[in-house]
């Protein structure tokens, strides 16, 4: 029995240069998804966001092209997250079960479908991931809030806690799009039923509101994070009026008093 198998390999792919230099049949592209049919019975689908996704290869053959992909990765991961499902393809019908599907046929629309959600899977796992650490972070800052009532780091680390933490938010936020379904689906019936199939089998709506509302947290509390910051800079800048113009009052008083 055949199956597609998915890997998050890095945070993104150019797949731009790739595209230039791999020239196996390219059955569907995008400025963010290539998709390729590398012999009669097999077939590659490649994600900006970092995945690569296999339908009949091989463990050694599935190493021997991430070696390949891997000098067009940004920030490869030592630990890869991966994701799989078995396809019988000559069942009467569709059918859904534990990492396996049942299908009449898999045309290349089918595997696409097919190998689409098997990535997007993997791709919540990877935000999920990624979520979680934020709101880690942002629990610890908040707790010390809390029991201290002033926030536990500096302007400067602050200020780096807050650009590091937006630039993943956005990351993840950027790439969210992903979970649309393709237009083919809204065309056909049997695709149709086939993705909606899938995203159930998957989880993927529920996985992708738990990551968006977890998002939401981290973002009301980079907002106060924020305004904290602010306040501490307007502060300081208060107390630095302040002791100018005190100094000034000293420097008149002693001018005045003893000026002469």
């Amino acid at each position: 029995m055949l199956k597609v198998v998915s890997f998050q390999i890095a945070d993104s792919i150019d797949i731009k240069s790739f595209r230039s230099v791999f020239t196996a049949e390219l059955l569907y592209s995008d400025s963010d998804e290539l998709f390729y049919k590398t012999n009669s019975e097999a077939y590659i689908y490649i994600f900006k966001f970092g995945i690569v996704s296999f339908y009949n290869y091989n463990e050694l053959q599935i190493a021997a092209f991430i070696e390949v992909i891997s000098s067009y990765c940004k920030n490869k991961l030592d630990n890869r997250l991966s994701e799989e499902i078995e396809i019988e393809t000559d069942a009467p019908r569709i059918k859904f079960g534990y990492n396996k599907i049942e299908v009449p046929g898999a045309d290349s629309n089918v595997l696409r479908l097919i190998m689409l959600n098997v990535s997007q899977s993997v791709a919540l796992d990877y935000y999920s991931q990624l979520t979680n650490i934020l709101l880690e972070e942002t629990n610890y800052h908040t707790r010390i809030l809390e029991q201290k009532g002033r926030m536990g780091l500096s302007g400067i680390n602050l200020k780096k806690y807050i650009g590091r933490t937006l630039n993943i938010k956005s990351r993840i936020s950027g790439n969210l799009y992903i979970f649309d379904s393709p237009d083919e689906t809204w065309e056909d019936e049997n695709l149709n039923k086939l993705d909606l199939g899938l995203k159930r089998t998957f989880d993927l709506q529920d996985r992708f509101r738990t990551i968006s509302e977890g998002i939401e947290i981290v973002k009301e509390n980079l907002d106060l994070f924020k305004d904290l910051l602010q306040y501490r800079n307007s502060t300081q800048l208060e107390w630095a009026i302040l002791l100018l113009i005190l100094v000034e009052v000293l420097n008149l008083l002693f001018e005045k008093f003893f000026g002469h």
